[in-house]
């Protein structure tokens, strides 16, 4: 329906004889129908498929048309630049080659029939597919195990895919950028690169594969050994891809050394002590393995070695060390054939006790740790205790205050002294043998003997101690006086520690005697006129005497006999007496109311003078031996006589004994 000529009449078959009429319509209605024309529709335009086989061609394909002898394809590019490509077939597909890759093409086709009339065309837009892309590049990153390609950008593309294929996997990645990463890589593995570029019409073919190693794996299965102290061996397994090995060691004070070889082991010189932290790295072109586990090794704590022993006994020993790198407790070991006395602490000093006197001892110290055990390399120290305390088997004693000391020796090559500790004093002798003798000493003293043996290592203890007492000591300033004509009495110092004392006076006519605890003794019936020895013994409470002698002593000249008094002269008095026994010096004394007369005889008479004395008077005469010394005996009897003044002869000779 129209409301103008010309007309159109969609939906037809295409290549049908059509018979066409035209009618005229109004508001009367229709008009008859126009004269019939024939007419022919022209063929069907071909239904186009395209696509692009490679980055330079475009294959076209179609269904055959009905009633179409042949068909006419033309390309172009789609904005006008550059030439047309027209090309006539019978076939229902056609190639256009040598094209831009990666250019959009308008291609345009139709049928024609037996008579050359072309038939409806068709016409559709094809872009080429990309070439692939070119200059490739890949940069690896060791640490993260990522790939990162980059190319030159390729006409047309719209994206561009990496792919990243190994024997056991494969990775991608994908952009539209002329760059991309390709992460979580696997180490040790060597994948093949390759880039793809693409667009609507589809990939590029495969571009040139580039070979990448990853890094190699870190090496497993690490050992670490000790050898021998001071040599550390670690030994690792191979790996794939890796070229060489780096084994890293680093010790807990912060050195670190490295071993680079080709091998899987390496060897270290190791300090003990230590704690060592040890990582191996596998290399190659690509760098560094990844870090695999980090490892520790402890070697055996270091041996003490500076010994000390300060303080050595008979059974103990005291020793002191520095402390050594890794230990965390010392065990310390004193052997002596079968014997073993062992301590452990942890601290760097150990007391043995209960030991052996004047024993060699192998002493060891072996360092601990936890980890590692024992050091069992450590060295010994030969230690030998102090001697062995001797024991004093007997004391004995002479009289010249001199002491004799035995005793059991039992060590070797010992030096033994003795000593004799008192109030007054300390006394020591020494010997290397079983005995020695130590004289001065003070009589009338107590002692405590001990005996001590020494060596170069040191002393032994003291022995028991034996006591020992001196004989008491002799009295000093013995004092002898007269008391009468047959008894005198003999005294001494009280200094001496005596308890009791014996005093013996002896001579030819016999012997006096007297046992006393005072410190004087009166001696009686002795003989005037004799010489006597006279001896003094000191005894003790323990019953230990001391025998004293001194000088002989001569006792007191006798007291004279018939004593009488002769007139000389109107005023003098002769004194006669006689002589008992020896001969001695006399002295005779007149006291009286007038005056006190005395006169002394020459040697050898036995009478005396008075020159002048008052007369009517009584006198006491008193005849007295006079001693060496000059002192007056005054023991001997007095008698009295009366002078009177009448007759020559007067009251001589008579006497009033009072």
């Amino acid at each position: 329906m129209v409301a103008n000529s010309p007309g159109t009449v969609t939906g037809l078959k295409a290549a049908t004889l059509y018979q066409i009429t035209i009618r005229s319509i109004g508001a009367a209605g229709r008009s008859q129908a126009s004269p019939p024309k024939q007419a022919k529709t022209v063929l069907a335009a071909p239904i186009l498929e395209v696509s692009s086989p490679s980055p330079d061609s475009i294959l076209v394909q179609w269904e055959a048309v009905y009633m179409a002898i042949g068909f006419s394809v033309s390309i172009m590019q789609a904005n006008g630049l550059g030439r047309i490509w027209k090309e006539n077939t019978t076939n229902t597909s056609l190639t256009f080659s040598s094209l831009d890759s990666g250019t959009l093409y308008t291609i345009k086709a139709f049928a024609w029939n037996a008579n050359g009339i072309p038939g409806d065309d068709s016409t559709c837009n094809q872009r080429t597919s990309p070439h692939a892309p070119a200059n490739i590049q890949v940069s690896f990153d060791s640490g993260a195990l990522k790939a990162s390609v980059s190319w030159t950008p390729t006409e047309g593309a719209f994206n561009y895919t990496v792919m990243a294929l190994s024997d056991s996997s494969g990775l991608s990645c994908s952009t539209s950028v002329s760059s991309c990463s390709i992460s979580s890589l696997q180490c040790g593995t060597q994948y093949l690169i390759s880039v793809l570029a693409s667009n609507d019409a589809g990939s590029s073919r495969s571009s040139s594969t580039i070979n990448l190693k990853t890094v190699a794996c870190a090496p497993g299965r690490v050992t670490i050994k000790e050898d021998s102290p001071g040599h550390l061996s670690v030994a690792w397994s191979n790996v794939d891809l890796g070229d060489y090995y780096v084994a890293f060691v680093k010790s807990d004070d912060g050195l670190e050394v490295h071993c680079n070889t080709s091998l899987t082991q390496c060897n270290f010189l190791s300090e003990c002590g230590f704690t060592y932290f040890i990582s191996v790295f596998a290399y190659n072109k690509a760098g560094q393995s990844p870090l695999g586990d980090v490892f520790n090794y402890t070697t055996a704590p270091c041996c003490p070695s500076d010994i000390n022993p300060v303080l050595v006994s008979s059974d103990r020993v005291e020793i002191i060390w520095s402390p050594v790198r890794g230990a965390e407790l010392y065990e310390t070991k004193a052997v002596a054939g079968y014997t073993v006395v062992e301590c452990n602490d942890t601290a760097p000093a150990c007391t043995l006790s209960a030991l052996e006197c004047d024993t060699k001892y192998n002493v060891t110290v072996y360092s601990f740790s936890e980890v590692r055990g024992s050091n069992m390399s450590c060295t010994s120290r030969l230690i030998t205790t102090a001697p062995c305390s001797p024991e004093i088997k007997n004391i004995s004693k002479d009289a010249f205050s001199t002491i004799s000391v035995r005793w059991r020796a039992t060590n070797d090559d010992a030096t033994y002294t003795v000593t004799a500790q008192g109030e007054k004093g300390l006394y020591w002798c020494s010997s290397k043998g079983e005995a020695c003798t130590m004289g001065g000493l003070p009589c009338g003293s107590v002692f405590s003997v001990t005996a001590v043996a020494e060596t170069e290592v040191g002393r032994s203890l003291p022995s028991y101690s034996v006591p020992l007492e001196t004989v008491p000591c002799c009295p000093a300033g013995l004092t002898i006086t007269q008391v009468t004509q047959s008894v005198i009495n003999v005294s001494w110092s009280f200094e001496t520690v005596a308890q009791t004392y014996v005093t013996v006076l002896e001579s030819h006519t016999g012997q006096s005697k007297c046992h006393t605890h005072q410190n004087h003794c009166l001696l009686g019936c002795i003989t005037c006129g004799i010489n006597y020895t006279l001896a003094l013994k000191a005894i003790s409470a323990s019953g230990l005497t001391s025998d004293c002698t001194y000088q002989s002593y001569f006792s007191s000249a006798c007291c004279p006999l018939g004593v009488k008094l002769y007139r000389l002269g109107p005023n003098g008095i002769r004194i006669y007496w006689q002589v008992s026994r020896g001969s001695a010096n006399y002295s005779t004394d007149l006291y009286g109311s007038k005056g006190i007369f005395t006169c002394a005889p020459r040697a050898g008479l036995s009478f005396c003078d008075v020159p002048e004395i008052p007369c009517g008077d009584v006198y006491t005469v008193m005849v007295s031996p006079v001693a060496e010394t000059g002192l007056k005996l005054t023991f001997c009897p007095k008698k009295i006589y009366s002078v009177t003044c009448s007759g020559s002869t007067l009251g001589m000779g008579k006497s009033f004994v009072s």
